[in-house]
Parts: C-alpha cells; structure tokens; sequence
C-alpha cells in the first residue's frame, strides 16, 4: 500500500471539490495512531486534533497516555487539556470546538488531522452530525446512582430498557454512566438523536490494525510503563485534589486500578494486571465499533513498526 500515494489522491480530489480536507487516524489503544500521525503531520503541513474522551481533562497525562511536548515535534495539538476533571463536557460541546480548530487549521493551508479512539466523536464530526441538546438532571442522576449502589446494574439497566429499549440494545449494561444518561434523556421526554447531515469535509480514514496476540503484548507493555512512569502518584494527586472516583473523568482506564491499590484493596501486581484486562477488553470494544466505520483504509501496524 502505497499511503503517499493515496494521500496525494485524496488532497487532489478534495481540491477538486472544493470541500476542506480532513485527514483522521484512529484504531484501538496502543495501536500507533500518534506516531504515524506526527509523522503525516510533517509530510503533509497537518496539524491534529485530537479526538480523545479522556484526554481533553488536564492533570490526567499518564493514565490517559498523552502525546508528550518532546513527542510533538513541534505540530500543533488541539483539544488535549481543555477542561478541569470535573466539569461536564459534552459531545455537542466537542464537536463545537473541535470543528472550529478545523475551520482554522484549514484555512491556514493546513491539513487538519483527526487522531484517537473514540469512535463517536470520529463518527459525529465526519457525519456532521446534528446533535439534540438535553442538559442534565443533576437530582435525577444522583438518584439513579443511589439506585445504581443500591440495587445493582441489572436494575438499573432493566428500567433503560423499558424507558428506552432503542438505546438500551447500544449501550452496555457495565458502562453504569452511559446507563444513567440514557435514563436522564429517556425522562425529558426527548428522544437523543445524532442525524447526519452532509459532510463538510473530503474524509480520508486510515485505521491501524494489529493481530490481537501482538495488540495485546502492546498493551500490556504500556500499562506497565505507566505504572514505572508514575499513574499512582497522578491517581493520588488527582484524589487529593478533591476529584471524586465517581466523576466521569476518573473513569478512565488507569485510576480506578490505582485507586484500588491505594486503598490496599489489591497488590500492585493485582491492580495492574487488572489494568491490563480492563484495556485490552477496552481495545476490543474500540475495534468492534471501528469495523463498522465506513471506508477506512486498514495499514498493518506490523509494516509501519518495521518502516520507522
């Protein structure tokens, strides 16, 4: 596969048609989406935004794995440490934001290039999606949670599937704040719609896979590396900051681990094998959903590992 050759292509055609360009990277954690995109970026004059739930919350480098200042090579980075842990932050409000940095980097006679993992805020910039506002119930959410404690996630997730059955079938039972969303939506008496609208862009998508033995020693490695390179001490600062375990934010993949380990609930061996199962089953929900991405061109990681 010849991907200079496809880019120019691309570029060619986008110019033909007038609509800005937009380049995106994505694939599953660990897989190499920030080095082949630091290495576009200088191909091509790109610079990238990144399309990352996590790390758009400051303080949360080493368990969201951040792109490090000596790692970017001097290409600008959007939408990495743009809110504080526990604020709310919205897909309408990313996609927002987001889009603005496109318009901007497009109109310097840059290539803007969408980088990361999660899915839905690939999809809903590409599609142009038109995203329903709901604000949250704050009263409502913290019952719902105390349901959560009290009762379980099977009862919780039963009462989705009767107040919403439509989003009940795309959300899983485990992913408690999805749950609780879908019930606030399901309440308002409003339906959450993303409906598509025509691309702004000419979108060029290259994924990157791995056979999942090889995916898997990857992630592991780095899961290591992050305890070496200090997630508890971040996990700790963050706790002693005030931000509560029960913030979307400290979801993320890394702190509840530590957490655990901090309050001697498990061995650090424990807690980062358990790190290491929550991500690779985290990588298989991220390829799931990536398989279903339309027309992504697919590049072995294996080959660009061995050309750099």
């Amino acid at each position: 596969m010849d991907i200079d050759q496809i880019i120019k292509d691309f570029l060619e055609k986008a110019d033909k048609s007038e609509k800005m360009p937009l380049l995106v990277i994505l694939g599953g954690t660990a897989s190499g989406k920030t080095s082949l995109s630091i290495d576009l970026a200088k191909r091509y004059q790109g610079e990238i935004i990144s399309t990352d739930s996590r790390q758009i919350y400051k303080y949360m480098d080493i368990g969201t794995a951040k792109i490090k200042k000596n790692e970017m090579h001097g290409i600008a980075h959007y939408m990495i440490d743009i809110v504080e842990p526990d604020e709310q932050y919205t897909l309408a409000d990313f996609v927002n934001k987001a889009t603005r940095h496109i318009e901007d980097i497009g109109k310097r006679g840059k290539l803007p290039i969408l980088v990361g993992g999660t899915g839905l805020y690939i999809r809903a910039i590409c599609q142009n999606y038109a995203i329903t506002r709901i604000p949250p119930n704050n009263a409502l959410r913290e019952k719902l949670k105390q349901e959560l404690e009290e009762k379980g996630e099977a009862y919780l997730y039963e009462k989705l599937k009767k107040a919403d059955p439509h989003a009940a079938k795309k959300i899983h039972p485990h992913n408690h704040r999805y749950v609780i969303r879908a019930l606030e939506i399901a309440a308002s008496g409003k339906k959450k719609s993303y409906d598509k609208k025509e691309s702004r862009y000419e979108v060029l998508k290259f994924g990157i896979e791995w056979d999942r033995e090889t995916l898997y020693e990857r992630i592991n490695t780095r899961a290591k590396e992050q305890v070496e390179e200090g997630l508890i001490n971040e996990t700790k600062m963050l706790l002693q900051k005030g931000y509560d375990m029960s913030l979307p934010s400290m979801s993320s993949l890394g702190y509840p681990e530590m957490i655990r380990y901090i309050r001697k609930e498990l061995s650090l061996e424990e807690a980062l094998a358990l790190l290491q199962k929550n991500t690779r089953n985290y990588a298989k929900r991220q390829l799931t959903w990536f398989r279903r991405e339309p027309d992504v061109i697919w590049i072995s990681g294996k080959k660009l590992a061995t050309k750099s």
